[in-house]
C-alpha cells in the first residue's frame, strides 16, 4: 500500500497557526511523528512564522524541512531564508507597497524558493503577471478566523484560472479543513474543500470557464468529487499537482480522515502512527 499520487506532499503542517494554534514545543514532535507514520508521504514541510525561528532553534532534534511565512514582506523573508532547513519562504505583499517595488525587494531573497501571497485586491493581476516566467510560486488565502477571509467560489475560481493560464504553480493556506466544500457547523463559515480546489485546477487545465471552475468549487457531494479524482490518470495527476502544490493545514488528521472516508486513501496507512521520539 502506498499514498496515492494525488495526495503526496499535499498537506503542509501548519499546526502552530490558528485555529489549531498548537504550541511549538508540542507541534514539532507531532510533526516528527507524522513524518514517521505510514501516511508520511501525505505530509509536506513544517510551516512556521519568521518570528518563531529563534524558539524553533532552541528545541532539540535534527533540523526540519521548513516553510517560513514572512508577513512583513521581502526584508523579513530575506532574513528568514538564511535559517537552516528553510525550503521556501512565503512572502506577503505589504499594504500600500507598489508591485514594482515589491518585486525589486524580493531580489534580496536568496537560496530558497519564494512563494508570494497574492493579495485579494486590484494588485492580483499585476502580481500574477510578475510571477509568470519566474521560479517563484503563488499562494492564495482560502480562509481564516473571520468569514470575510474566505473568498467565494467566483473569486477563487478567477484566481485559480489566472495562475493556471499563466503557468504559475500555487499553494493555498487557511480554511481548507476538509476535502469537500462545507458549512462549518460551529462558525457557519462557508469552507472550500481541498478536493474541490484540486479538481478546479483540472478544469482550468482543460480550458474551462471561470463559471465552470466556480461550480466545481461549490460541489458538496463527496462521492461526485471522489469519483472524479479516481478517474484522473497518472499523467493528469502529475499535471494538476505541478500547479496545485500543497495547502497548509493546522490538522493533518482532518484531511487524512476525510480521504479515508471517501475511499481515496488506504485506511491501514492512516492508522499507522509514527514514533514521537
Amino acid at each position: 500500500m502506498t499514498v496515492p499520487a494525488f495526495a503526496r506532499g499535499l498537506c503542509d503542517d501548519a499546526a502552530v497557526f490558528p485555529p489549531g494554534s498548537m504550541p511549538l514545543r508540542d507541534a514539532v514532535p507531532a510533526h516528527r511523528a507524522h513524518k514517521r507514520a505510514g501516511y508520511a508521504e501525505l505530509v509536506g514541510s513544517f510551516v512556521v512564522a519568521a518570528p518563531m525561528l529563534d524558539d524553533l532553534r532552541a528545541l532539540p532534534g535534527e533540523p526540519l524541512s521548513l516553510i517560513v511565512t514572512a508577513p512583513e514582506g521581502p526584508r523579513q523573508a530575506a532574513e528568514a531564508a538564511e535559517a537552516e532547513g528553510v525550503r521556501s519562504v512565503e512572502v506577503a505583499v505589504p499594504a500600500g507597497m507598489p508591485v514594482d517595488v515589491f518585486f525589486a525587494e524580493l531580489r534580496q531573497v536568496k537560496g530558497t524558493t519564494v512563494v508570494v501571497e497574492v493579495p485579494r485586491d486590484e494588485r492580483r493581476a499585476q502580481i500574477v503577471a510578475g510571477l509568470a516566467g519566474t521560479d517563484m510560486k503563488a499562494k492564495f488565502r482560502t480562509g481564516g478566523v473571520r468569514a470575510e477571509m474566505y473568498p467565494d467560489e467566483g473569486e477563487l475560481a478567477a484566481a485559480i484560472k489566472a495562475v493556471v493560464d499563466a503557468d504559475v504553480p500555487f499553494k493555498a493556506t487557511a480554511g481548507l479543513h476538509h476535502a469537500v466544500r462545507n458549512t462549518d457547523p460551529e462558525t457557519g463559515f462557508e469552507q472550500h474543500g481541498f478536493l474541490n480546489v484540486l479538481l478546479a485546477v483540472d478544469d482550468a487545465l482543460d480550458g474551462r470557464s471561470e463559471g465552470e471552475l466556480a461550480r466545481t468549487l461549490g460541489e458538496r457531494d463527496g462521492a461526485v468529487l471522489a469519483d472524479r479524482v479516481r478517474r484522473l490518470d497518472g499523467a493528469r495527476v502529475a499535471a494538476v499537482r505541478s500547479r496545485f502544490l500543497s495547502f497548509g493545514t493546522c490538522s493533518i488528521a482532518d484531511p487524512l480522515t476525510d480521504l479515508v472516508t471517501l475511499g481515496l486513501f488506504p485506511a491501514a496507512l492512516a492508522e499507522s502512527e509514527g514514533d514521537v521520539r
